[in-house]
């Protein structure tokens, strides 16, 4: 049965070091090793009501060491009382087709004319990424799920993290670059604190799909998505528009389409619906590179 490495506690010990605040997960798990609400004693910490992980998570040494002698535990990071923001960067499910958050994220990035942040980075049991950032002082963010792009999330208060050290049955959460942690960038605060809709489409009629060379199925494949994109909800037009051209990119990589006349394409229906001309273009294009890098041969399709 699969345990927890035994190097744990002093995982847990030294994320405490850094002043982030853990708690005990289950071995092998991502579960909370607390006792719930229903089961709870009301002693110790819970004498004067119920306290959840968050308020039991600790840089205590000695509380950690106590804990985790007890069991091999995972450790769980909460990201509010150790004053972080997580970017969470997922992978497809199941080994579906799409762009990973890694990818979304640095088009997110290129969008923003921001380079990629270089922060402390974990990697994740299922080959995704944790970026960390020190959250502002002057406001308390929660969690976010697909605020910032598909498979992005973060982290903040309510929320946290699989810490480094912990050990799961899809592998191991590890330290990939272990560099001094950034301040949540402004514009990345920006984009999680807005309330405001996007733009609203324009009143104009949609341009039509450019009549392409290529099988029927690929132009079908390509008039499709750009439906899509048009018709996607307003905060969920660029991630429509970034999956969209992915799932086309493969008939570029098979030569069937070309791929000018896919961006131009898909670039009318982007801003159709109301994103940028600058938004679309680095969408498109980072969204067909990585298609076109990942396709299999058709045969194998």
């Amino acid at each position: 049965m699969l345990t927890a490495a035994p190097g744990t506690l002093q995982a847990a010990l030294d994320a405490a070091a850094r002043g982030w605040a853990v708690f005990p997960l289950r071995p092998g798990t991502k579960r909370p090793a607390l006792h719930g609400e229903a089961r709870c004693p009301r002693t110790g910490a819970c004498t004067g009501g119920h306290v959840k992980w968050e308020g039991r998570a600790t840089t205590d040494p000695e509380r950690i060491t106590r804990a985790w002698t007890q069991a091999p535990f995972n450790i769980g990071l909460a990201t509010g009382p150790s004053g972080l923001v997580v970017v969470d960067l997922d992978l497809p499910k199941d080994g579906a087709a799409g762009p990973t958050g890694a990818e979304v994220f640095a088009a997110l990035c290129e969008r923003a004319g921001k380079p990629l942040p270089d922060t402390f980075r974990a990697g994740t049991a299922s080959g995704g990424q944790h970026l960390y950032f020190t959250a502002p002082n002057t406001l308390r963010l929660g969690n976010s799920a697909g605020l910032l792009g598909e498979l992005v999330d973060t982290r903040a208060w309510g929320g946290y993290v699989v810490a480094p050290g912990s050990v799961t049955p899809s592998g191991a959460y590890t330290v990939l670059d272990d560099v001094p942690l950034l301040p949540l960038p402004g514009w990345l605060l920006e984009v999680l604190t807005s309330r405001q809709e996007p733009a609203r489409p324009r009143t104009a009629a949609a341009p039509a799909v450019p009549r392409v060379s290529g099988s029927r199925a690929a132009r079908a494949a390509l008039e499709r998505e750009c439906r899509n994109v048009q018709a996607a909800p307003a905060k969920q037009a660029n991630n429509s528009l970034n999956r969209s051209a992915f799932l086309v990119g493969r008939f570029v990589a098979w030569g069937d389409l070309d791929r000018d006349m896919v961006e131009e394409a898909f670039q009318g229906a982007g801003e159709a619906r109301g994103l940028t001309a600058a938004e679309c273009r680095a969408t498109i294009r980072s969204a067909l590179d990585s298609s076109i890098r990942k396709a299999r041969p058709r045969e194998a399709a």
